[in-house]
């Protein structure tokens, strides 16, 4: 009896990180399909920042997912204690590291309210300057998105280096203009009446606004979908510890 179902937990284990291994081999396809696509998707991809970074988030995943469902997949056939061990030990890891990020995200949540990124905006900001991360990363989240500021372009009035800089003159940085198409590479409707603050010629919407916005649909299925792989590792973990008291 106690064979049997030993035999039927390592099975369940194989079946169970195959499913692994196949969604690990499918993102890393898509991954390095889309950046050797000669076909110019790779161009459109690399336009984008938020795109790019997207691209190498689906790599690094189907890197993990990969290695892990080998892992699993010849530690529940072969009955090798050493590799069940280490899977153990790699999904340990990654369930604490997970556990990890939501209690810091939960604890530092007040750091993403509206008068927080206000603050640090109106306190940091310099401008077209891209030596500066700071800057560089809002200018590439207002072109990217097509908005202006936190809340609007009136931010900028506030924005002391940035009216320091420009000795008072440019009512909103570049960043703010409206483009076409509206990208970084975009040709500028008219660069002169956006930086006068000419409603016409510029984005009028807050960031904060349009970012939530967009990923507004996105957060109770990524919620879901983190309690649902917290699941998972946590049933893996006892899987493969059932498995590997079991052989002799």
């Amino acid at each position: 009896m106690e064979g049997d179902c030993l035999s039927c937990m390592k099975y369940l284990m194989f079946v169970f990180n195959f499913f692994i291994f196949l969604g690990g081999a499918c993102l890393l396809g898509i991954g390095i399909w889309v950046m050797v696509d000669p076909t110019g998707f790779r161009e459109i991809v690399a336009a984008n920042p938020l795109l790019i970074t997207g691209v190498y988030i689906l790599l690094a995943m189907g890197g993990l997912l990969f290695l892990l469902g080998f892992l699993g997949c010849c530690g529940a056939i072969r009955e090798n204690k050493c590799l069940l061990l280490f899977f153990f030990l790699f999904i340990l890891i990654i369930f604490l590291a997970e556990l990890s990020a939501a209690i810091l995200a939960f604890i530092f949540r007040e750091n993403l309210t509206r008068e927080f990124f206000t603050k640090e905006l109106t306190k940091h900001y310099q401008g077209n300057n891209d030596t500066d991360v700071f800057s560089a990363t809002w200018n590439s989240v207002m072109i990217t998105f097509g908005c202006c500021g936190v809340n609007g372009p009136e931010d900028f009035k506030f924005a002391s280096i940035f009216r320091l800089l420009t000795l008072d003159s440019d009512e909103v940085p570049e960043a703010c203009c409206r483009r076409e198409p509206q990208t970084r590479d975009g040709v500028l409707l008219s660069r002169e009446d956006c930086l006068l603050g000419r409603d016409l010629f510029l984005n009028k919407q807050g960031c904060y606004t349009v970012i939530l916005n967009a990923f507004e649909t996105y957060v109770y299925l990524a919620g879901a979908l983190a309690i649902g792989v917290l699941a998972i590792e946590l049933f893996a973990m006892i899987f493969a510890m059932c498995l590997f008291r079991g052989i002799q």
